[in-house]
């Protein structure tokens, strides 16, 4: 070997991340026969030293054998093997963010190198213009080096506007031809390309990356055959085949947080363009969705514009219907033409139910929603969804609810204007209506049984009915869909779907009064009264107004109060509705007594109680006569105060009226608690708290903390009362209750709580 040194070996220990020190322990090769194989001053080295240490570094067959020459000189150390493809493109000018996204890359090649049978295969997926490629292609310069023996790269053009994909064969040839193999002397079809293919990398460590597929079958035959490969694809598919058949890990790309949008922005356009219009900034982010390819279309005109143009002016055709702002004629720099190849391979139900997502209202949609907007099965449709969310044009989330980016619903909606007839759409968006109105109507049933049900119009052919078993279940149901309610509103309010909008109104009472959402309650019924003057049932005039001012109540809106209150007593006595007479009575009562006018409160709620018994409604007279004890307590009258209540909570429990008994409960602790006995006060409102947690009533449930406090105090047990209050203050705020938690606030403050 004379004086060379064994370049192959450092070049392989470096690769390896080793040093000599490392190596030895590794192989058992002392440092001293390492350091002279590299050095030159070891001749004659052993051949089983040679194979620990190819061994240690984990050498395929070929590179072994280029060890074993180079160790005893019997060919050239320091030339590379031949024909090594470097075919990664350009890194993308102002690549920014993606750290997490990077790391995880490169944790998945680091758990498997050297240890795994199998290849490492990953799948970058996500819709159209969300950064994949860039992404990839970022992440293989960073880490060429630990693929010496090349990196090969395809764009398999899947989801290309200009060209058609790339067939696997013609894929292959490319391949063969970048490792110095004449495709031409290959017989055969993909098979015999694919065999030659698959032997060449075989036990060489190569990068593989197949960019922009649109099917397994464009990517199977393009997977080399030995671990010490490893293969990134992108694609806006899920491509299920290459995780379940072949093991490959799946990275889904989503949309940039907020830091590297406006990372994004400062690299296009400065530092100093983007710091002088921050708020512009802001609103470019926001109107983009942090939607890569959006900020880079928008930073891209405004850089070609000249700093002299604003960035506000941007953001106000950003603000402008449809998708317009983001479209241009080259279909690269277009989001809607990019957007548009998503859908080049659906059928008509998976285009129709994608256009139709794009126009329904609300944030997201469930699966039995989504069956009703299309008109189809349950498994028909959770297919259909199945096929959107492997395609990227949609995200599942939990419960099997499902989501769009704001772009790709706008594009979506752009889509039911040009595929769907009005008729169509209209069709479509009754049936979803239905299946929101009368499931929220079953919802408050369960909520409310006591409360008379009304009856709404048979659901349209195709709208699928939600069954709920229980209360729980029909309070989950208001949770999860309370926006796509107040969203469907709003749509029958622009359709004028009179009997929609007030029966949603009715039904979502059942949820703003408990949860203390008193101004959802004002905004639905201001809606529910004025659809309620288009139903031929005075009734529902009644119900609106009674409810409106109800809310206007609780707001402390006195005189509008005054008014609606008025309005439905006047309709009740004129069309003999009693017992909307006997609930407007109570209401008006309420008013009353916050206006601290106890004494006509109690003449009011005294006439409800009198209709109530005549109208045989127990129910509603034990409410009543819970009513009258509490301003019978307001009057100073106890003993009577304590009767009515006592009578009421006789009744609530004969007739299984959960609220009903937990609002006398309520109001016996504060009887108790008025004439000093503070212990008793306080295990009646403690059972009140149970039976409003079990109901979710969060509403009243806060209400009675705050007079529990009070009790606590009144006996010196002030820890227990600051716990009470601080408990009442989150739910007042969290409640939007300003007043009331301003003056729990002070409270706290005077018991000498500490933030």
């Amino acid at each position: 070997m004379g004086d060379q040194d064994c370049a192959s070996l450092r070049r392989y220990r470096q690769r390896a991340a080793l040093t000599q020190e490392e190596l030895a322990e590794r192989s058992g090769v002392s440092v001293r026969t390492i350091r002279g194989l590299e050095n030159g001053t070891r001749r004659n080295p052993q051949l089983d030293s040679l194979r620990r240490l190819a061994d240690a570094v984990n050498l395929s067959t070929e590179e072994r054998e280029e060890l074993v020459a180079s160790a005893l000189g019997l060919g050239p150390q320091t030339a590379p093997p031949p024909s090594l493809p470097r075919q990664l493109p350009a890194l993308l000018q102002g690549f920014t963010g993606r750290d997490t996204e990077l790391t995880a890359l490169t944790a998945g090649l680091d758990t498997v190198v050297g240890t795994s049978e199998t290849i490492m295969i990953t799948v970058v997926a996500g819709p159209g213009g969300i950064g994949k490629t860039a992404l990839v292609v970022r992440w293989a310069h960073q880490h060429a080096d630990r693929f010496p023996d090349g990196q090969l790269f395809v764009d398999l053009c899947g989801f290309s506007p200009n060209s058609n994909p790339v067939g696997a064969l013609a894929a292959l040839r490319g391949f063969l031809d970048a490792l110095g193999i004449d495709p031409a002397g290959i017989s055969g079809g993909l098979a015999e390309h694919a065999a030659r293919y698959r032997s060449h990398v075989a036990g060489k460590r190569m990068l593989i990356v197949l960019d922009n597929a649109a099917t397994t079958d464009q990517v199977i035959p393009l997977l080399p055959g030995t671990p010490t490969c490893t293969v990134l694809v992108t694609s806006r598919n899920t491509l299920t085949a290459l995780l379940h058949r072949h093991g490959a890990r799946h990275l889904t790309l989503t949309v940039f947080d907020d830091d590297e949008a406006h990372a994004l922005l400062a690299r296009r356009l400065g530092n100093e363009r983007v710091a002088a219009e921050p708020d512009a900034v802001t609103d470019l982010v926001m109107l983009c969705g942090r939607y890569p390819l959006a900020l880079a279309i928008v930073a891209a005109r405004a850089h070609a514009a000249g700093a002299d143009i604003p960035l506000a002016e941007f953001t106000a055709e950003l603000r402008e219907p449809g998708l317009d702002a983001l479209d241009d004629n080259d279909p690269t720099a277009s989001l809607p033409a990019v957007l548009s190849v998503s859908l080049r391979d659906l059928t008509a139900q998976q285009s129709t139910l994608f256009a139709l997502l794009g126009v329904t209202p609300g944030p997201d949609i469930s699966l039995p929603a989504a069956a009703s907007l299309i008109g189809l099965s349950i498994p028909r449709t959770r297919a259909v969804l199945r096929v959107l969310v492997d395609g990227s044009l949609l995200d599942r989330g939990p419960a099997e609810r499902y989501g769009m980016h704001d772009l790709v619903r706008d594009y979506a909606g752009a889509t039911a204007d040009r595929q769907l007839t009005a008729d169509n759409r209209a069709a479509a968006l009754r049936r979803v209506a239905d299946f929101y109105t009368h499931t929220a109507q079953a919802a408050a049933n369960q909520l409310l049984p006591h409360r008379p049900m009304i009856v709404y119009a048979h659901p349209a052919p195709g709208s699928h009915l939600h069954y709920l078993g229980d209360a729980r279940a029909a309070t989950a149901w208001f949770d999860q869909e309370y926006a796509n309610l107040i969203a469907a509103q709003h749509m029958a309010i622009d359709r004028h779907w009179h009997d929609t909008v007030w029966t949603l109104a009715w039904a979502l009472t059942s949820v703003h009064l408990p949860r203390g959402r008193l101004r959802d309650e004002l905004e639905v019924w201001k809606a529910g009264a004025q659809a309620a003057a288009h139903l031929p049932d005075p009734a529902a005039q009644i119900f609106a107004y009674r409810h409106l001012g109800r809310a206007c109540v609780e707001l402390a809106h006195h005189q509008e109060a005054a008014d609606h209150l008025h309005k439905a007593l006047d309709l009740a006595r004129r069309h003999r509705e009693r017992i909307e007479e006997a609930h407007t009575h109570r209401v008006i009562a309420r008013a009353l007594t916050l206006r601290g006018d106890d004494r006509n409160a109690l003449d009011h709620v005294t006439c409800a109680v009198n209709l109530y018994r005549d109208l045989a409604q127990p129910v509603w007279e034990a409410d009543a006569l819970n009513q009258m004890g509490w301003f019978a307590a307001s009057l100073g009258d106890y003993d009577a105060a304590r009767a009515h209540c006592q009578a009421a909570l006789d009744l609530h429990q004969q007739h299984q009226n959960t609220e009903g008994e937990a609002n006398t409960l309520d109001s016996l602790g504060y009887l108790a608690h008025q004439t000093g006995c503070h212990a008793e006060a306080i295990a009646h409102y403690q059972q009140a708290l149970d039976l409003y947690r079990g109901l979710g009533n969060t509403s009243d449930y806060a209400n009675t903390l705050d007079r529990l406090a009070r009790s606590h105090l009144a006996i010196g047990r002030h820890d227990h009362a600051r716990a009470a209050w601080q408990e009442a203050l989150h739910l007042f705020r969290q409640q939007r209750r300003d007043e009331k938690a301003a003056r729990v606030q002070q409270d706290l403050d005077a018991v000498g709580w500490r933030r």
